[in-house]
């Protein structure tokens, strides 16, 4: 007899149907399940024979021929075990067959209960896409899944529970949506940040445009404390970014169990030890790096040419594409990688050249030999590159409390509003700093003085095509941010003084 189950894999952060066979025949006691399976898929044999027992069923005494179809994709994770153990049950008679237009998957326990999987909103999604009406997770998945908007979730403690359900013995509850949480405000807020007005002024139009900004300053002068504040100055979440960001971070097994959606834009910030595959993602069945994570949210690389020089450079890629592709032998993937980067250096080995009150010790081949290990092609996909000078006693000493960051998220919120309208017809386009040149031309084009002036600093810094684009491109940001319509000789006037690195004297 051949049974039916349904049930959803992943590829990549999106889900995709996997239907659940069994055969019974003759011959000696045995389970082969089929389909590429990786290691947990296999061992599934094992959990499911216990479950059964527990839950008081008569394990079949025959050759049992599990297939996972697409056979052809490769299968990971324990999420297959729920539906492997409600075909082998249909098969050999001990349950009737599970309706068709249901959907399961799940984790199970040798005494039968079940535990929470990765990726239970890309399996939902996939299962309403697919036009599945109810769809069965374990309860800790179930405010998670149930934000997929069409589908019954129900959610299951124990295996009894489920099978009670389908014989119609004990209807469960279905899950309710639960309401879009709000974000919580942020305890790191600007207004604790004495004076930095210009760093602020740069972080203000990098979330504004979406820009990469990239501060330099000696130790101590504020860089990792005023990066650390920039979440708190984007604007909140819209619920398509909710729910992309939370594939994310539930497929990498990230996301706190029963926390529904995520509402806050993620920061992420790794350690310079970091390796090449956790920054960008893989595995043999790959799964998200850091610079997916910070999808819709901020990468701050704290302490910047201190990180491995192959980390850095996988950056240039996902940076200028806003997605990472992971190659390996039997599987391709996509990651989102749409994200603003954030990084401090120290401008020196010592940390002191340009001090206003402090010696460096360093020669000028060791400051440029540091300031090298940043290569030209990363540096010219940084928008912002700006001086963090140490704040003076004076300023340290006021007790007013600066700008806050609710009023800067305002001004921030403003200025998107104004690029949504008008990228409003362009798909994949919702910020500035993800115009082509196409859009540069059409939107941010300067008029004769503004293209004087921006001929004489691309001479006189030597600046490359891309840092071109990157300067319209916040020159536009900074006219949104006034209101203006079009761009003036101020405007990119400012977004050339944020080329710090791009000056001959930099290094002396």
């Amino acid at each position: 007899m051949v049974s039916r189950v349904f049930s959803a894999g992943l590829s990549g952060i999106d889900g995709y149907i996997v239907t659940v066979e069994c055969f019974l025949s003759g011959g000696l006691p045995r389970l082969d399940v089929v389909g590429l399976p990786t290691g947990a898929v296999s061992e599934a044999g094992e959990r499911v024979r216990a479950a059964a027992k527990a839950c008081a069923f008569d394990w079949p005494v025959s050759r049992l021929t599990v297939n996972l179809a697409p056979a052809d994709t490769k299968k990971a994770g324990t999420a297959y075990d729920l539906p492997i153990l409600l075909s082998i049950l249909a098969a050999a008679g001990e349950i009737d067959a599970p309706p068709d237009n249901a959907l399961f998957f799940g984790e199970l326990s040798l005494t039968g209960e079940l535990r929470p999987v990765c990726g239970a909103l890309s399996m939902a999604l996939a299962a309403r896409d697919a036009g599945f009406k109810t769809v069965f997770v374990p309860a800790m998945n179930a405010a998670e899944a149930s934000y997929a908007s069409g589908v019954t979730v129900f959610p299951i403690y124990t295996l009894n529970e489920l099978l009670g359900h389908l014989n119609g013995r004990k209807p469960l509850t279905p899950c309710a949506p639960p309401p879009r949480p709000e974000p919580q405000d942020d305890a790191l807020d600007f207004a604790h940040v004495l004076g930095q007005h210009a760093v602020k002024r740069a972080l203000e139009i990098a979330a504004a445009g979406g820009h990469n900004i990239l501060l330099i300053g000696a130790p101590g002068s504020g860089k990792s404390m005023l990066a650390k504040r920039l979440p708190s100055i984007l604007p909140p979440l819209t619920l398509g970014e909710s729910l992309e960001t939370t594939k994310i971070h539930s497929v990498a097994g990230k996301l706190e169990q029963e926390s529904g959606l995520i509402s806050k834009r993620p920061f992420r910030a790794p350690h310079h030890t970091i390796s090449t595959v956790a920054m960008t993602g893989g595995g043999s069945f790959p799964q998200p790096g850091e610079i997916s994570l910070a999808h819709n949210g901020v990468l701050f690389l704290d302490e910047l040419p201190e990180f491995n020089r192959n980390v850095l450079e996988v950056l240039r890629q996902p940076l200028e594409d806003r997605e990472i592709s992971i190659s390996r032998i039997k599987c391709n993937v996509k990651y989102p990688a749409s994200l603003i980067l954030a990084a401090s250096m120290n401008p020196c080995p010592c940390g002191y050249y340009n001090h206003p009150t402090k010696a460096c010790v360093c020669s000028p081949g060791q400051v440029q030999k540091y300031l090298n290990r940043i290569s030209g092609p990363l540096l010219d996909r940084i928008d912002l590159q700006i001086e963090v000078i140490p704040v003076p006693f004076e300023k340290m000493s006021d007790a007013r409390p600066g700008e806050s960051s609710t009023l800067i998220r305002e001004r921030v919120v403003r200025a998107r509003q104004t690029q949504s309208e008008r990228y409003a017809e362009i798909p994949g386009v919702y910020c500035n700093a993800q115009m082509n040149s196409k859009l540069l031309a059409r939107y941010a084009r300067p008029d004769d003085k503004g293209l004087a002036l921006l001929k004489t600093a691309m001479n006189r810094f030597n600046l490359s095509a891309r840092a071109y684009d990157r300067i319209l491109k916040v020159s536009r940001t900074i006219a949104d941010l006034e209101g203006c319509e079009l761009i003036q000789p101020s405007h990119l006037a400012e977004a050339i003084g944020y080329r710090n690195l791009d000056r001959e004297d930099w290094a002396g």
